[in-house]
């Protein structure tokens, strides 16, 4: 029997027991039971259980249980194969299903499922070679794919995650994949609140916001915080935001970008030899004024770019948005910039018969990670610049803008010139003769024009 064979057998086996302890004593019970040890904290410190109510549609006490066991169910009847292959994440689907049908935050989050590829690519190219004792932060964590995957490239053991996030439901996530990932000894450092408002991660003397090693991040993109606007853009966070804050437009407010402030607070959380990656929007790449500029700017100015890659469109399934991995590495001082133009990758499939999703194989993952890591330049797809070709190119991190045009040609003997030559100015003769054809036609009609 495999290694995964095996614990295949134990999960399912320890789902079932545990769907069995949730029908005798039900969810509360359990969470009641284990408070002190899977619980998470609030800004204001309070604990929250590990089963709070999962759907504000199940109100009945008598029905939670059942709710709970139906969840295990899917868990236990479920193909178990590819999740096991990638490991980190084991309630992707059920995660996507609670969003669309069973959402207690009524969708106000702005959540959208980061899919596995994605995680995967960031993992295998923010970490490479053996890494050990560093911290892992995500300030918009979600049900933490993106810190899960990261943990798996470096290793549970070898890194401790910290997490912050304003949804109550994808903490719940995130904690019960923490659990199951081997990573309980970082149950203690995710923070349900918002991280813009009150981040909670301290230093060491809790006089300042932490700093971490490795920070990954997919923040909603848009988003009306309209409440918090001036707050965010007082003294006290002008060091954090140092590229400003969207203004309130007058008539959509929903439009805010908002993660512009989740970018913002990533660049003042990494320490001196920090890694990141987040996801934007494509449109930030070339912005040409305002904050995105501004942030380009100083990622250019600061030397702490590492490259950009472009995915292709719908490839997040519940959003049309085209995205760009945004990757940072504050040692890359000297070094090469690499711009990646993804967008032509993948397969298209259907979505419950409605929406198109764009699924990248296990080689387009290779391909962009392989090419990626090795700063290869290859035609219309990579190129490696300077940070000086960046500034002259007006801090445009699009790869297009970088790709060399080529004009192709062929050789030709002194005959095949003029003969080539001879051809065109036949064509061209023929042209002409037909133009004085069509102007004798024109004059000839205006002339029967008579005034009536």
């Amino acid at each position: 029997m495999t290694l995964r064979s095996k614990r295949f057998r134990q999960y399912t086996t320890s789902c079932r027991l545990y769907q069995d302890n949730l029908t005798k004593r039900g969810a509360s019970d359990i969470a009641n039971f284990n408070l002190d040890i899977f619980s998470v904290q609030t800004g204001g410190e309070e604990k929250i259980k590990l089963f709070e109510p999962i759907s504000q549609y199940v109100i009945e006490s008598t029905k939670k249980p059942l709710f709970c066991r139906a969840i295990i169910n899917k868990l236990v009847e479920f193909n178990f194969a590819e999740v096991f292959e990638q490991k980190y994440d084991f309630f992707a689907q059920i995660f996507e299903y609670l969003i669309n049908d069973y959402n207690k935050d009524s969708g106000k989050y702005a959540e959208y499922y980061t899919p596995h590829t994605i995680a995967a690519i960031i993992a295998r190219i923010m970490v490479q070679g053996k890494v050990s004792n560093v911290t892992v932060y995500d300030l918009a964590a979600g049900s933490g794919t993106l810190v899960l995957a990261l943990a798996h490239q470096i290793g549970e053991k070898n890194c401790t995650i910290y997490t912050q996030d304003i949804s109550a439901k994808s903490n719940e996530f995130l904690r019960l994949n923490l659990i199951l990932n081997n990573l309980v000894h970082s149950l203690g450092n995710v923070v349900h609140d918002d991280t813009l408002i009150a981040p909670q991660h301290l230093n060491a003397q809790k006089n300042a916001l932490a700093k971490f090693n490795y920070i990954v991040s997919n923040p909603p993109f848009n988003m009306d915080f309209s409440d918090n606007r001036e707050t965010l853009a007082g003294e006290n966070h002008k060091e954090r935001f140092f590229a400003g804050v969207p203004n309130i437009p007058q008539k959509k407010k929903s439009s805010m970008d908002i993660y512009l402030m989740f970018l913002q607070h990533i660049i003042y959380s990494m320490d001196d030899n920090a890694k990141a990656a987040i996801v934007v929007p494509t449109g930030f790449l070339t912005a040409g004024s305002g904050i995105q500029k501004k942030v380009r700017e100083h990622l250019v100015s600061h030397r702490m770019l590492r490259g950009v890659v472009s995915m292709p469109s719908n490839v997040f399934a519940n959003t049309g948005t085209n995205v760009s991995v945004l990757f940072l590495d504050k040692e890359n001082k000297d070094g090469k910039v690499v711009l990646m133009d993804a967008s032509k990758l993948g397969t298209k499939e259907r979505v419950d018969g409605k929406n198109q999703k764009t699924v990248l194989s296990e080689d387009d993952m290779a391909l962009i990670v392989d090419t990626f890591n090795a700063g290869k330049t290859v035609d219309d797809f990579c190129v490696a610049v300077s940070y000086e070709d960046i500034e002259q190119k007006k801090l445009s991190f699009s790869a297009g803008q970088y790709f060399e045009v080529k004009i192709e040609y062929v050789e030709l003997t002194p005959e095949e010139f003029a003969d080539k030559i001879g051809g065109f100015a036949s064509r061209l003769e023929k042209l002409f003769e037909e133009g004085h054809r069509l102007e004798a036609g024109i004059k000839e009609q205006l002339e029967r024009v008579r005034y009536e």
